[in-house]
């Protein structure tokens, strides 16, 4: 949310710098926790941003880039702390299970992306955005092509519709043939649907953040297609790094690799991806366990 990535100076970071200074009105205390920051480009957003944050009482980042992009703005993080992005600790209940299928076909995701929105010129992300959906188009017909079973997956119903009716488009043109099933379309409306489709796939190669994360969350093996430095920040962290491309350079035979070396060790990745899952999860609970003690321990709640 500290980004101005699709959103105006009076959008989402007036509503937080208006939140922050209501809540310290009423004494009540404000804390940014695991969040991820940057880019902020917009000089009204990062005063709205920058209010914000130094009005907090407690600050903490899901990981490293953002807290370096917090002090490149000028605010000192020093006791300021690094924890996981907060999804890892979703409830274990809210999960659901792989779901079983009579199908042989391996199920790979292919997560969808609209527009690189780093770049400076609209000329070079629409250059980059119409070499990406040539080279997933090109991978998801050596897929089929190879018997694998297709699911898109739209981790933003706004945004990512047009990526989705191009890469159809595309695929058409190129005249591939496939059977009845062997492409799944969907898109999820809410977190349960997307989860709900991440558990019916064995591998996921996915752009936008969450589609990434959440795959990881489900102990599934991940390429990224990264676009921003907190997918590369999340794939190093959970030791994927030789499993990320940067959007701009995407290569296909290098795609076609990476996938099939995932498959060939899918379960010893399966097992190191739940095994980080489950230490974020824990050190999220370490998180809030500290957040609620000091809270009690000056006799007031959050939302005193």
């Amino acid at each position: 949310m500290l980004s101005d990535l699709d959103i105006s100076p009076f959008g989402l970071h007036y509503d937080i710098i208006r939140w922050s200074i209501v809540a310290k009105l009423c004494r009540c205390k404000v804390m940014f926790v695991s969040v991820g920051v940057g880019p902020i480009r917009h000089p009204l957003s990062r005063f709205f941003v920058k209010m914000a944050l130094r009005m907090a009482d407690y600050r903490s980042y899901r990981d490293t880039f953002s807290k370096s992009y917090v002090e490149g703005m000028g605010i000192s993080t020093v006791g300021d702390a690094v924890y996981p992005d907060l999804a890892f600790s979703l409830p274990e209940g809210m999960l659901p299970h792989a779901h079983s299928r009579d199908r042989r076909a391996t199920v790979i995701g292919i997560g969808l992306i609209t527009n690189d929105k780093r770049r400076a010129t609209l000329e070079k992300v629409e250059a980059i955005y119409d070499d990406y959906i040539k080279t997933l188009g090109a991978f998801v017909v050596w897929l089929i092509e190879h018997k694998y079973t297709v699911q898109f997956l739209i981790g933003d119903v706004t945004y990512d519709k047009r990526a989705r009716q191009d890469l159809i488009a595309f695929l058409e043109r190129s005249g591939l043939k496939y059977d009845n099933g062997q492409i799944i379309h969907g898109s999820a409306s809410s977190v349960s649907e997307l989860l709900s489709q991440l558990a019916g796939t064995d591998i996921v190669v996915a752009s936008r953040f969450h589609n990434v994360l959440l795959a990881l969350l489900l102990g599934k093996p991940v390429v990224a297609i990264s676009f921003h430095d907190k997918v590369d920040s999340l794939m190093n962290a959970m030791g994927l790094t030789q499993f990320c491309q940067d959007i701009e350079h995407v290569d296909v035979d290098k795609l076609i690799h990476q996938l099939t070396t995932l498959e060939e060790n899918s379960e010893g990745i399966k097992r190191e991806v739940s095994r980080q899952s489950e230490l974020y999860r824990r050190a999220l609970e370490d998180q809030y366990e500290a957040l609620f003690k000091v809270n009690q321990l000056t006799g007031r709640s959050l939302v005193d």
